[in-house]
């Protein structure tokens, strides 16, 4: 095929869809062009800054007709900054593109047909939703900057207000960044490996507001840290915990191995339904505390637990899921390759008063194997992969143990399909599939699948 396009070149496209980083999709002769910022039905003016082999990319340097579903940000960088993707499409749109996109892979990857796909389940108001945020800290000449990376690169865009975090991030921001410019703390810099401060971690508990602030620095000293104590507890009274992370890695990894807690607690305490949880600077929770509920009662359901069920929850993170299973069942396994996640599973399981779930820490393809080569069966699997899927080793003992139900919960709708496929090959029936949008504004979905075993 011949490449129609030059760099440098202006073209006029129409964009045709959206990828899964959110890059307007266009057409030029049937070659492709990916273009930050263009949205479904945006007719735009676009110079080609990128050629490769099989597509281009395209800067958007005029909007000709805008797409009759573009809506003006809230944001007033949503333009530059890389957190959210969609948010100048209206939201019922942007339910209806996760929608497309999980039917499409179980479609087209997972070759599956007649599975019960609904439509994705959104949130009434979906703005100041995150819980957690991780900040790359920079310097420019006004100062220092604190927000989130421009789309595609390392510059930071100095964030003022984030319209999808908890409103008191802003407060948090404002105040490190003050501390930063008076005491002449320096950020750190990726290229000479110098300064000190190199991200600023906050979270914040939706049903108690407490608040922790992690400071990640690169070395052990952080100065005049008693000013930003007193700064950071005098303003916000709802600070519980503050910590620093020491970091003198170079990679792109945001916290390093040691923590030390400089005020406060090392845990802040959160609810999801019911169930309370102890949550540590390095602990996973799931960033939006009103949809994971949805998500997670959406999990139960497809368990279809009686109460005489063995289960486990593979990739279980700090038992979340698992103890809300627990409540329903007669046994759950947790199963959970990070040891401080799984010291956080057993105490979140101790102060609700669980007793009928275990965690072992591990890799879930090694774990999950040897523990049903031990006499461990279980009548239910639920397993929460990362982006990259199942391991396959975990899918084959889920076959090899046959499990009456497994119940697949997964953050990338393409690993999904193709875990699904082989799933299906085996003898298990994908029934039914649930997207949930944990993270309104960008291209990420969340799908719940409830998966049954045939000739039962």
């Amino acid at each position: 095929m011949t490449v129609p396009v030059k760099k440098n070149e202006v073209k006029e496209i129409e964009i045709i869809n959206l990828n899964h980083k959110g890059q307007g999709v266009g057409k030029i002769d049937s070659f492709t062009v990916f273009v930050n910022g263009g949205l479904i039905g945006d007719k735009i003016e676009v110079k080609i800054i990128l050629v490769k082999k099989n597509y281009a990319v395209g800067k958007m340097i005029k909007l000709i007709e805008p797409s009759k579903n573009r809506i003006q940000p809230k944001c007033s960088v949503a333009d530059i900054c890389g957190g959210c993707q969609l948010q100048g499409l209206s939201y019922e749109v942007q339910l209806d593109i996760k929608t497309d996109k999980v039917k499409n892979d179980i479609e087209r990857i997972g070759k599956l047909d007649g599975v019960q796909i609904h439509n994705t389940i959104g949130m009434k108001t979906p703005y100041n939703y995150r819980n957690k945020a991780q900040f790359p800290v920079g310097m420019s000449a006004d100062g220092v900057k604190i927000g989130f990376y421009e789309r595609g690169t390392h510059d930071i865009v100095d964030i003022k207000s984030c319209v999808i975090q908890h409103d008191l991030n802003d407060k948090v921001l404002d105040i490190v960044r003050t501390y930063m410019n008076e005491n002449n703390i320096k950020p750190y810099n990726e290229k000479t490996r110098e300064g000190i401060i190199r991200h600023v971690l906050t979270k914040t508990a939706f049903a108690t507001e407490d608040i922790m602030v992690v400071i990640i620095t690169n070395g052990k000293e952080l100065p005049y840290r008693e000013k930003l104590i007193d700064s950071l507890t005098s303003e916000l009274s709802n600070i519980k915990s503050i910590v620093q992370n020491i970091n003198t890695s170079r990679n792109n990894r945001i916290l390093g191995k040691k923590s030390k807690t400089l005020h406060g607690e090392d845990k802040i305490v959160d609810y999801i339904g019911e169930l309370k949880f102890k949550i540590s600077a390095e602990s996973f929770f799931q960033v939006n505390p009103m949809q994971t509920e949805v998500l997670y009662n959406k999990a139960l359901e497809y368990a279809n637990l009686t109460g005489n069920e063995t289960v486990f929850d593979l990739y279980c993170g700090i038992g979340s899921i698992s103890l809300f299973l627990a409540k329903k069942a007669k046994k759950v396994y947790g199963v959970e390759i990070v040891d401080q996640a799984i010291k956080d599973a057993r105490e979140n399981a101790k102060i609700n008063s669980i007793t009928n779930a275990e965690f072992h820490t591990g890799k879930a393809e090694e774990v999950f194997p040897k523990l049903y080569s031990q006499g461990v069966n279980a009548d239910v699997v639920v397993v929460d992969p990362p982006r990259k899927g199942c391991d396959q080793e975990v899918l084959d003992t889920i076959v090899n143990m046959q499990p009456d139900r497994v119940v697949y919960v997964s953050c990338n709708p393409s690993t999904l399909a193709r875990d699904l496929k082989y799933l299906d090959e085996k003898g298990y029936k994908t029934v039914e599939v649930q997207p949930v949008d944990m993270f309104p504004h960008t291209m990420h979905v969340e799908t719940v699948v409830r998966i049954q075993r045939q000739n039962h």
